[in-house]
């Protein structure tokens, strides 16, 4: 882990992975004004799954394992809606954080160390075919480069867009081999007739 930041928090019932493109409905004042500020400096926010509480209201308790987001759009789809939409950059760990007075979380963050690039193993080649038709039937809403042939790629796309519960998510995101992350998601699909047997 290296050096420190400052960064607001988003706590969520989802789980952002690096590169992923996350579409966010904003209208609690506490969280324009966090965007607005993001805009105004370029400047990016934290996204962290939900340990306890809600979305909405008093601030939640957030997971210790998050993604930076910087904002990619940002449109008013009605009066005091903002629809946005972010994109994951770096894996993050809190190492302090603190409710400010409009009910904005804010963290010390540390950043996690990121696993050089790696082809996906032969042994989770099936998993590539997949997901680019997958990935071709979803558009926009993967952002691009679309790099089927990196491992670290294919394992956080698919930990996105499986239908499992934020536990596991959060899980995977928190995983720093990213093969273990491709057996793991390899297993499921087999188990759930998505794959061959192998």
């Amino acid at each position: 882990m290296s050096d420190t930041a400052q960064l607001p928090l988003f706590p969520l019932n989802t789980v952002l992975f690096p590169e992923g493109r996350l579409p966010l409905r904003v209208f609690e004042s506490r969280y324009m004004d966090m965007v607005s500020r993001c805009l105004r400096e370029q400047a990016a926010f934290g996204v962290c799954a939900i340990a306890s509480g809600q979305e909405v209201g008093e601030a939640a308790v957030p997971r210790l394992v998050g993604t930076e987001a910087r904002i990619e759009r940002c449109d008013m789809a009605e009066a005091g809606i903002l629809e946005v939409v972010a994109r994951g950059e770096r894996r993050f760990r809190i190492v302090d954080h603190e409710v400010q007075t409009d009910g904005l979380l804010t963290a010390t963050v540390s950043w996690l160390d990121e696993p050089d690039p790696l082809p996906v193993p032969e042994a989770q080649a099936e998993l590539v075919p997949l997901l680019a038709g997958i990935v071709a039937e979803l558009g926009e809403r993967i952002a691009r480069p679309h790099r089927l042939d990196d491992a670290g790629w294919v394992g956080a796309r698919y930990s996105e867009l499986l239908p499992i519960p934020v536990d596991a998510r959060q899980a995977l995101l928190e995983l720093d081999d990213i093969v273990s992350r491709l057996e793991i998601i390899q297993t499921y699909l087999r188990q759930h007739r998505l794959l061959g047997e192998g």
